[in-house]
């Protein structure tokens, strides 16, 4: 087993600071040792080190800091530490809402929550555009936070844009009855949404029969990285990932190689 091997899954994915200065020290094997070559070698090894942890602590910090704009203007000014400290204190307003939620969630599964929770409900359905919105914001909700569910749990590939090109895509639900009764030969479909590169948030939904889909043995992260990547980051190759039909059949070019 080599080196490559012995690493842990997600080191396969991006190289580390090791793999950096190794392959950076190889590159300087085959070039001449001048000032030059060694000091941009060093800065783009910090490069690479540095900007996915600078680019995660901004990402992280707009977070906090977007949530503490929404929630600290809720809170009365005797309850903020801001209130009687010189600085303010960042996260604060995450604390909050976390503990909020988590009573909220406490509170809707007990018998006189979920009567409060019906009742704001039935107000809300005498509302002609409100009970419209919302019944859609709650049903999207309820479907991706749901353990019971299996929409985009699945990773599959489809024929898309032609049938000699195959795409990236995430097993959604089925039809509903009123759709796949209009659907050709009536056959059995699936929906799936195809994500765009290198933004996943955005896409398009296709219903295709089942036969068209085939089912990928890789984790919806590991297609994520795949997709925001635009192909550079492959999922780990040293594990069985056989590519098959939902419905168990063969696919000409799509089977594993033999060893």
């Amino acid at each position: 087993m080599d080196d490559r091997q012995k690493q842990p899954e997600d080191e396969r994915f991006v190289p580390t600071a090791h793999q950096i200065a190794q392959e950076v020290a190889a590159a300087s094997a085959v070039r001449p040792h001048t000032a030059g070559s060694r000091l941009r070698n060093y800065f783009l090894t910090g490069v690479v080190v540095a900007g996915p942890l600078a680019i995660t602590a901004y990402i992280v910090t707009w977070i906090i800091s977007l949530i503490d704009g929404w929630v600290k203007p809720l809170i009365p000014a005797a309850y903020l530490p801001d209130t009687y400290l010189p600085f303010a204190i960042p996260g604060f307003g995450l604390v909050v809402a976390f503990i909020g939620l988590t009573l909220l969630g406490f509170l809707t599964a007990n018998l006189v929550g979920r009567s409060l929770l019906n009742f704001g409900e039935r107000i809300l359905a005498r509302m002609p555009v409100v009970r419209s919105l919302y019944k859609g914001v709650k049903q999207v909700f309820e479907t991706v936070f749901s353990e019971q569910g299996t929409s985009f749990r699945s990773v599959v590939l489809i024929p898309y844009p032609s049938r000699e090109v195959w795409s990236i895509a995430f097993l959604s639900t089925p039809p509903a009855r009123t759709i796949a009764e209009r659907l050709p030969d009536a056959g059995d479909y699936v929906g799936v949404f195809m994500p765009c590169t290198p933004n996943p948030t955005t896409g398009f939904f296709f219903y295709l029969p089942r036969k068209d889909v085939i089912e990928v043995s890789m984790t919806v992260e590991e297609a994520a990285k795949l997709i925001m990547s635009g192909g550079v980051i492959q999922p780990d190759s040293s594990k069985p990932a056989p590519a098959k039909a939902l419905p168990a059949r063969k696919r000409k070019g799509l089977e594993p190689a033999q060893p």
